[in-house]
């Protein structure tokens, strides 16, 4: 989820036919629709990854496409405004990220259950969003979180396309607000998503109340060094696993666990520190 000037939003602004101002939720297959209707194929119908589905959701996110907004007065966002957004979320969702994500084995790491509530903060493409549905089941609830309208309902399609019961929020953001609930999540999830975000021991502070009991905030990112391969840009825009650590220590949170399963990025769990 990128880190930059965006357009005001209104308290709990979500995405189109996802969830009303009055915070009703969508459960799966309860409302079978789209943002916009198809003729003949709909992502539903087809899997990521296939021809059609790419024309499908790129008629899609056209339809709600909007011009890019200039970089922030640090130039921190240079990598972070792909040309093609229809390319781009391709690129999240390409099978060979399997490889060195290794969704599974971070699934069992992070223990989720059902009837959990995950946030997948910055969810893109939904790479993680749809295994999370899948994990928590619908008597759980999943948050799909980002500031890019476009994300989201490309984030939606790809979950109905899973055609499996689901309950969950697609929330628009603000770059400095996820606007979760209270008391809502066990878990809020970042993958690639730290480094794109600025003046962030304010940001974690700020959400701290969106945790439960017990509730954990689990960061994947990128090695800020030769281990994390060729990201795509240049590798200076990449927080180092040391400064994840004393900022989420700063905004009130300590280390829980590291897994290092991960050939290209650190994986650090943290909850809370009490008093």
């Amino acid at each position: 989820m990128a880190a930059r000037p965006h357009h005001a939003l209104d308290h709990r602004e979500v995405a189109a036919g996802a969830v009303s101002t009055a915070g009703q939720t969508v459960t799966g297959l309860e409302k079978e629709q789209l943002p916009m209707s198809m003729p003949h194929e709909s992502p539903r119908t087809l899997p990521p990854g296939h021809p059609g589905w790419r024309t499908c959701v790129a008629l899609l996110c056209a339809s709600l496409a909007c011009p890019w907004p200039a970089a922030s007065q640090h130039g921190q966002t240079e990598h972070r405004r792909p040309p093609d957004i229809t390319q781009y979320l391709e690129q999240l969702d390409r099978p060979e990220r399997d490889q060195y994500q290794k969704p599974s084995l971070v699934l069992e790491a992070l223990g989720l259950k059902a009837g959990m509530a995950v946030a997948d903060l910055g969810s893109g493409s939904g790479y993680f969003t749809r295994r999370f549905v899948k994990t928590v089941t619908d008597s759980g609830k999943v948050y799909a979180i980002d500031v890019e309208q476009e994300m989201l309902t490309y984030a939606k399609a790809s979950i109905e396309h899973l055609r499996i019961p689901y309950t969950a929020e697609f929330i628009l953001a603000r770059p400095d607000d996820p606007k979760l609930p209270p008391d809502s999540v066990d878990l809020i999830f970042l993958c690639n998503v730290y480094h794109h975000l600025e003046d962030r021991e304010q940001y974690f502070a700020n959400i701290r109340p969106a945790l439960k009991s017990g509730g954990r905030v689990a960061i994947v990112d990128f090695y800020h060094d030769a281990r994390s391969g060729d990201v795509g840009f240049p590798r200076r825009h990449l927080v180092a696993r040391e400064t994840v650590l004393a900022e989420m220590g700063r905004a009130g949170y300590r280390l829980l666990r590291e897994h290092a399963f991960l050939p290209r990025q650190y994986f650090l769990e943290f909850v809370l520190i009490t008093p």
